[in-house]
């Protein structure tokens, strides 16, 4: 992977990977991610300041939004608690 200029970095605006010695691991993660979240952030509902109700409907709005992550995050969490456990019940009551 190349750095470039350091002083002056250049950013780009388009979609495409970078060049890279994995394509087929920046491809998975890529699908993944257009799987979980195909639509762009809908930046119209981050505004500081409005009232307290319309900040409650943008925070239903962008938790709708985050639904994919949200689903994913909490079967990690599900994973996490209920291998080890699974696993210590295994090994401890061989019956």
């Amino acid at each position: 992977m190349e750095l470039g200029n350091i002083s002056k970095p250049t950013y780009r605006s388009d979609l495409e990977a970078p060049g890279c010695s994995t394509p087929g691991l920046v491809t998975m993660a890529h699908g993944f991610l257009g799987l979980v979240q195909p639509n762009p952030l809908p930046i119209e509902l981050i505004n500081f300041g409005q009232s307290q109700s319309e900040f409650r409907e943008d925070i239903h709005k962008l938790l709708l939004y985050e639904l994919g992550f949200l689903i994913c995050a909490a079967i990690g969490v599900l994973f996490i608690i209920l291998v080890p456990l699974v696993g210590c019940c295994f090994c401890c009551c061989r019956c």
